[in-house]
């Protein structure tokens, strides 16, 4: 039996943080984890997936340069290049990883986690016995129980992708769906979405799943919506073929699920620790990542909060702060969490869309604009950029921005902090605007 004050199950990002964070205020920390250090942003998430879009978005600039007086073209795409450099550089954050932990004094056994008791997890033979003991094990992709449904890949398996598809089917409307969709066709490949509903990405503002929607059909990406798959089969030729509801049968090299995650709880134990799940496999939490059971906790996408890197990182290190630092009221407060969706154009969005505004209050005013950026001026092929401002009482404050365009991703996190603090729509009309930029929309909208 080994003990510890804190033992962390699993070492994706917002383990690695609490676990960091409370072996800096001098707790003896363990940190348990089976794969790569990092989790599933680092190796098989936003990380990797950020480098595929910055290579999608390059090959756009190539389609672009002509109009701004350049003699360039493409001459061949390397797939596998692309890969080898990726998977060097998520490789080389596995190293950070490791050597943050170590230079921190956390002790990281490698390993699956169970637990045996309340306060205490076997990994092997070896106990390991803490006061406190939190889990971070994330989610992992869903596949859907349907005959031929293992022929598909997942967005694991996307990131394991030896060579470029010609024909890709993405089933799938969320963040995952629309991201691997964009970065396939952005890269040549011919693609088609198979949706279930009639739109994409439909818990977002009517203005961002539309535009995206419209844009992606104008970028040549096929969209079937009310489309149910029902069946894959592999053809003598190694093609798979899709056959949907309604008869629609469809041909390609790759399927890719993107259905949605659920929680990596099973085979942990928790049974043995009296640790309560929902009907899914979440793991419910109070307001202080508490579950159940007193010196067990949660943090990350198995709790049903936000599924974002940094909402597990930022409930993580509050956590160790209320544990071991004295701070009993520390707890990560949500407000309205920003958020981006890497497609193309990239989307950025927080609080809420204009249709639960008006749901929740009485008083609502939306300001939109919709424009082509100055950096298509010149260009044959243009991206619109539309933004909304939803604003609610008399004071008009604002409680939701959403923003689809190029330079979404980066400009939504100084508007974020001042949405955080309460700023009206005056607040923006006083503040000047950076001229000529996208940006500056946000605070001329009349």
């Amino acid at each position: 039996m080994a003990d510890f004050d804190y033992v962390v199950v699993g070492g994706g990002s917002g383990g690695v943080a609490t676990a960091r964070r409370a072996a800096e205020y001098g707790a003896k920390v363990a940190l348990i984890e089976a794969a790569r250090l990092g989790g599933t942003c680092v190796n098989v998430g936003c990380v990797p997936k950020k480098v595929m879009w910055y290579a999608a978005n390059l090959a756009h600039s190539i389609e672009d340069a002509g109009g701004y007086g350049f003699d360039v073209e493409a001459r061949g795409f390397d797939w596998a290049r692309l890969k080898a450099g990726r998977d060097a550089y998520v490789e080389r954050l596995n190293g950070v990883y490791a050597g943050l932990l170590e230079r921190s004094g956390v002790t990281v056994v490698r390993g699956w986690a169970r637990f045996t008791a309340p306060g205490v997890v076997a990994v092997g033979d070896v106990e390991y016995r803490a006061p406190h003991i939190v889990i971070a094990t994330g989610g992992e992709a869903e596949i859907p129980d349907l005959p031929g449904a293992g022929l598909g890949i997942d967005s694991d398996g996307f990131f394991g992708l030896a060579r470029q598809p010609r024909r890709v089917a993405v089933v799938g409307s969320g963040y995952i769906a629309v991201e691997l969709a964009g970065v396939f066709n952005s890269l040549g490949s011919e693609v088609t979405m198979l949706v279930r509903g009639k739109q994409l990405l439909r818990r977002f503002d009517a203005l961002l799943s539309d535009g995206l929607m419209a844009q992606m059909r104008d970028d040549g990406v096929t969209i079937a919506t009310d489309t149910r798959v029902e069946s894959l089969t592999r053809r003598d030729d190694g093609t798979l073929e899709i056959r949907c509801d309604g008869g629609a049968v469809y041909s390609v090299d790759t399927l890719i699920w993107a259905i949605g995650r659920r929680p990596k709880t099973a085979d942990i134990g928790l049974d043995l620790a009296g640790v309560s799940t929902d009907g899914d496999g979440r793991i419910p939490v109070d307001a202080f990542q508490n579950t159940n059971v007193e010196g067990v906790y949660a943090i990350g996408d198995i709790t049903g909060q936000p599924e974002l890197t940094p909402v597990a990182i930022a409930a993580g290190r509050k956590l160790a702060a209320r544990l071991f630092d004295g701070r009993p009221d520390s707890r990560l407060e949500f407000g309205h969490v920003p958020t981006v969706v890497f497609s193309h154009p990239p989307i950025g969005t927080m609080g809420l869309s204009e249709d639960e505004a008006r749901a929740g209050h009485d008083e609502v005013r939306a300001y939109t604009t919709r424009f082509n950026s100055m950096y298509y001026a010149l260009t044959a092929h243009k991206r619109p950029t539309a933004m909304k401002l939803v604003c609610v009482g008399a004071d008009e404050k604002v409680v939701g921005c959403h923003i689809i365009g190029d330079g979404a991703d980066e400009m939504l996190q100084g508007f974020a902090v001042a949405i955080e603090m309460g700023a009206t729509k005056r607040d923006f009309d006083r503040t000047v605007a950076i001229h000529p930029t996208s940006a500056e929309e946000l605070v001329t909208l009349r």
